[in-house]
């Protein structure tokens, strides 16, 4: 897939609206990107009763795998170009003071190791200009990698509404980014105590995406799974890569329950485990690719190179990681980011070593077994 020609957005001058300055907003969005990070790094929210499902599945092994363990072949391509290996870095933040060091981190490693990197949402850019260099530093740290812009949908839809698609452009711009991704968020919108909740317009805002900017289109959930209708929705509307983002891993629910205040978190609690488990989202989506081009990307609760692989032969292209790598940069620094990934992959290549494929191609011609319950 080649990716579209990017376009540059004509800026329109301010208008005066006559309301009132947007300053506790815009600290809002700032205070809530820096909770999120410290919740999910330090505190218990993934999923309590629902799994990814991945631990249902596993391999044939191969007592002859008639392999060079050195001489396999982990890359991959995706919207054009060549991966070392079929591992995204999730999206994961942007857009307040500290996020400029950890993006500084992540992008370092993605270029190192020849990945790709989703940002983190770019909704504070857009709203003025304090962060840009928590975005801006992704580019110049990783040159030469395969980088994808992120905003919210329901974002997305509101510059619909008002017919400033293009000011998406800027996000595009500050990261010179090859795609851009949107993620589709109603739960956590719903939870959030300053959320969303008017999801109008979602789906022809995303088609607009896929016409005016000259660019392929992602589209991702951010933790409850993407379903087989939805999945052909975003496909009618021109969508180049759909990230399932399943249950499983991180609940985000439970990370904005926690953001509630005490007294109100029993009412929102049933919420915490509310998604499609990563694996039944891949193996819903995977046979649209029989009739339609797309990426399918895995993510949601994948944690190491084994459930990577198994995302791999149930049917996805990529897998994408967010919380693990998270938690070895803030723990460990770039130090500990490094060993973490340098053990993914050791363990998607032990993976394909055991099951006797030289390259991902072959991996994904592999036949899983399902567990006995």
């Amino acid at each position: 897939m080649t990716p579209k020609k990017k376009t540059t957005a004509k800026k329109k001058p301010a208008r005066a609206s006559g309301k009132r300055p947007a300053a506790p907003q815009k600290s809002a969005t700032v205070s809530r990107k820096a909770q999120h990070v410290e919740l999910v790094v330090h505190e218990k929210v993934a999923f309590r009763g629902v799994t990814t499902g991945f631990e249902r599945y596993s391999f044939e092994h191969n007592a002859l795998p008639e392999v060079d363990f050195d001489e396999i072949d982990l890359s991959t391509e995706w919207l054009g170009r060549k991966l070392h290996a079929p591992l995204i870095i999730s999206s994961m933040t942007g857009g307040y003071a500290d996020a400029v060091d950890i993006n500084r981190s992540l992008a370092k490693i993605t270029e190192e190791f020849g990945l790709a990197l989703g940002v983190g949402s770019g909704r504070q850019a857009l709203e003025d200009d304090r962060f840009l260099k928590s975005f801006s530093v992704v580019r110049e740290e990783a040159p030469t990698a395969l980088i994808f812009a992120n905003i919210g949908a329901i974002e997305v839809a509101s510059l619909s509404k008002k017919g400033e698609i293009l000011k998406l452009q800027k996000l595009i711009d500050l990261i010179y980014a090859d795609a851009l991704a949107i993620h589709l968020n109603p739960l956590q919108e719903l939870l959030q105590p300053e959320g969303t909740r008017d999801f109008r317009g979602v789906l022809s805002a995303i088609e607009e995406c896929s016409k005016v900017l000259k660019l392929p289109i992602i589209v991702k959930e951010v933790g409850a799974g993407i379903s087989k209708s939805v999945a052909k929705q975003l496909l009618d509307a021109g969508v180049d890569t759909i990230d399932v983002a399943g249950g499983g891993g991180t609940s985000w629910a439970g990370v904005e329950i926690l953001r509630n205040k005490q007294g109100e978190r029993a009412a929102l609690d049933p919420f915490w485990d509310w998604g499609i488990p990563t694996s039944d989202a891949v193996i819903e989506i995977a046979p649209l690719k029989d009739h339609c081009s797309f990426a399918l990307i895995a993510s949601g609760g994948i944690s190491n190179g084994l459930e990577i692989a198994k995302s791999l032969a149930l049917g996805a292209d990529l897998a994408a990681i967010a919380r693990p790598i998270m938690e070895a940069l803030i723990t460990h620094g770039e130090r500990g980011l490094r060993t973490f990934i340098e053990s993914v992959l050791f363990q998607l290549r032990g993976a394909l070593f055991l099951t006797g494929s030289q390259n991902i191609a072959e991996l994904k011609k592999q036949t899983l077994r399902t567990a006995q319950r």
